[in-house]
């Protein structure tokens, strides 16, 4: 007699995992920032599920550190403390670290190095449309586009090592960081060209299975970018603190005084 098939775990896991990686994409690519709610029904209705998978991705997701509950039982986005950010980018250089090293080990198919350089060249057509515009920096929705190039070049580099569970804490990891990683000023001309110039760097050793260096070139790129978001986060505690202490016309002449 034939077993029946228990079918609700066979339906209900790729809906989670869509919710999953749905939430992780939204967050990531600063949609949602830190402390925003997320609305199970507002998911539910943009992906055309039922609210338990959503309700099991958000939990996975708050197991991972990435949601906390708040006291109305709403999940929302994390908010990271300074000492957060700095352990997740010790975490992370580490993790991509032994990753890349892995990598430059071992003769890659060129179609893998010609992907790296694709995802990386992605970052110039936003370079260009800066010069074509005459804009200073990148604009809300060109830093958007800016994280998915970066996120998917850095994740293409975990890919080359092979090893599934290493990709997985990398991917949360960067996830997390991410979370304070839209900047309110876009990225300039120099600064996307110093980035492109430093992935190719990455690539360039891995290609020539130079170990040493593209381990050096990933930590000086990794750490560089620690910087900018800890600097992120020190005006943004400037000015949380300035808008807890002053009214708005003093608060503008605070930060327009002498030696400010």
């Amino acid at each position: 007699m034939a077993r029946k098939v228990r079918r609700r775990h066979v339906s209900g896991s790729p809906a989670r995992e869509r919710a999953y990686h749905h939430i992780q994409r939204i967050i990531a690519s600063g949609e949602l920032g830190a402390g925003q709610a997320i609305s199970e029904l507002s998911l539910a209705q943009d992906l055309g599920i039922s609210r338990t998978p959503i309700r099991e991705a958000l939990a996975q997701l708050a197991a991972e550190g990435i949601l906390e509950q708040s006291p109305n039982r709403k999940a929302v986005v994390v908010k990271l403390s300074r000492q957060d950010i700095i352990e997740l980018y010790e975490l992370r250089e580490a993790l991509e670290l032994y990753a890349v090293g892995k990598a430059a080990r071992q003769p890659l198919r060129q179609a893998s190095l010609d992907n790296l350089q694709s995802l990386n060249d992605a970052i110039l057509t936003l370079r260009d449309e800066l010069e074509g515009a005459g804009k200073v920096g990148l604009d809300a929705e060109q830093m958007r586009r800016f994280a998915t190039y970066d996120l998917a070049f850095h994740t293409l580099l975990m890919r080359l090592a092979a090893n599934a569970r290493l990709l997985k804490v990398v991917n949360e990891t960067r996830v997390l960081v991410r979370i304070f990683a839209i900047r309110r000023r876009g990225y300039t001309i120099p600064e996307l060209e110093d980035i492109h110039r430093r992935h190719c760097d990455v690539a360039r050793a891995i290609a020539e299975q130079d170990c040493p260096r593209a381990m050096q070139a990933v930590s000086e790129h990794i750490q560089l970018s620690q910087v900018e978001r800890l600097d992120d986060f020190d005006q943004w505690e400037l000015e949380a603190s300035l808008r807890e202490t002053f009214p708005s016309p003093l608060r503008e002449e605070s930060l327009l005084a002498p030696g400010k």
